[in-house]
């Protein structure tokens, strides 16, 4: 019966071990291995620039997380119907400096919030979010090492007619500048100088969806400046997004980083080099005068989040184990395509491992690490 009760015991710890691993993908502060504190496995490189027509479908360069979107001619939506809901696509690959073009219409909704993100394991951060309760703007903004405080850094910014019309917005980031698009007018610029110490410079991942900023379950500081509560009785509220153009703007198969201060400097590039590939140029059609309007609630960095209770689910591209797969996302024999897509190249029929077979000996080693300390 002890010995039973020990297994029960072993399991129950084995299973929530496991349930972190998706738990994370909404986490809005949280780095699964911090570059600053400790070594970390190298990030994936995109090293390349890939344009995904999300209404042909799912792509296995981004994987789902917190509600599952789904696509149709118009593209891929996140809708956000009930308490929790915080649909999201997660690039598998990181950029190293990069432009980033999302064509989207906004989600309509009081505490709706959609969003686009590009995040690194060192929790620098570049943002833009749209609030359901106003379609005329959007909110462009950046951390640097996971420091939000103060709450200083925010603008809003003209995006008219967000959720009714297809418009593209462009987050355009190089060692020196970030720039932030509407439709081809330039909104906002941010110089390395005037960061403070708070540029964002480390690899990158790409992260867009929708949450519900105004849920109840949330702080009040959030609550406010997403002007809610959410009222879900009046959902679903879907966010759409029709295509996705991302440029790394360096080369290679990974980027690790070769000391903990976490500057552009000490990013290393197996195979290639960092901001060698920023040779595209942008058709600016205006500049929007600086908006001084600075935002003052208690939003963390990180994006997309999620109510109290929420519960979050990965899926897609498999690469999770450890070695390779989880260095690279473009393992030997296959290729990344201009399209988005990870596949075989000609005449390599070698599979990948499922994301489930991937499981099974976690599991294992959980429990065989649990048994092996238990008194």
């Amino acid at each position: 019966m002890v010995s039973y009760l020990r297994w029960k015991a072993a399991v129950a710890v084995a299973v929530v071990a496991v349930s972190s691993l998706s738990s994370v993908a909404i986490a809005q502060t949280w780095s699964a291995c911090n570059p600053l504190y400790t070594t970390c496995p190298a990030n994936p490189a995109l090293g390349m620039t890939i344009d995904v027509e999300f209404s042909q479908g799912s792509v296995n360069s981004f994987v789902a997380s917190g509600g599952t979107p789904t696509y149709d001619s118009d593209g891929v939506t996140f809708s956000v119907g009930r308490q929790g809901d915080a649909p999201q696509l997660i690039s598998v690959f990181y950029i190293m400096f990069g432009r980033v073009e999302v064509t989207m219409k906004a989600a309509p909704g009081a505490g709706i919030v959609s969003s686009l993100v590009l995040q690194s394991d060192t929790l620098d951060e570049i943002d833009m979010e749209w609030l359901g309760a106003d379609s005329s703007q959007v909110q462009t903004n950046y951390f640097g090492k996971g420091q939000a405080e103060p709450y200083n850094r925010g603008q809003f910014n003209p995006a008219p007619n967000n959720q009714a019309e297809w418009i593209t917005y462009i987050i355009d980031w190089t060692p020196d500048r970030i720039v932030w698009y509407v439709g081809g007018t330039a909104v906002r610029t941010l110089t390395y100088n005037d960061a403070n110490g708070q540029y964002p410079q480390s690899p990158m991942q790409v992260k867009f969806g929708a949450w519900s900023g105004g849920d109840p379950a949330n702080p009040p500081g959030t609550i406010a400046w997403a002007q809610g509560p959410t009222d879900y009785s009046r959902g679903p509220f879907p966010m759409r997004v029709k295509s996705a153009l991302v440029s790394d703007y360096s080369t290679g198969k990974s980027y690790s980083y070769g000391d903990n201060s976490g500057s552009w400097q000490s990013i290393r590039s197996e195979g290639g080099a960092i901001n060698n590939n920023n040779g595209g140029s942008l058709t600016v059609t205006a500049t929007a005068a600086a908006d001084t309007n600075q935002l003052s609630p208690s939003i963390p960095p990180g994006g997309i989040g999620a109510g109290q209770g929420s519960t979050s689910t990965q899926t897609g591209w498999p690469w999770t184990g450890t070695g390779t797969a989880a260095a690279n996302p473009i393992p030997d024999g296959w290729i990344m395509t201009p399209e988005g897509k990870i596949i075989p190249a000609s005449g390599n029929m070698v599979k990948p491992p499922h994301a489930a077979l991937l499981v099974g000996p976690l599991l294992l080693g959980v429990l065989t690490l649990v048994m092996g300390r238990w008194p």
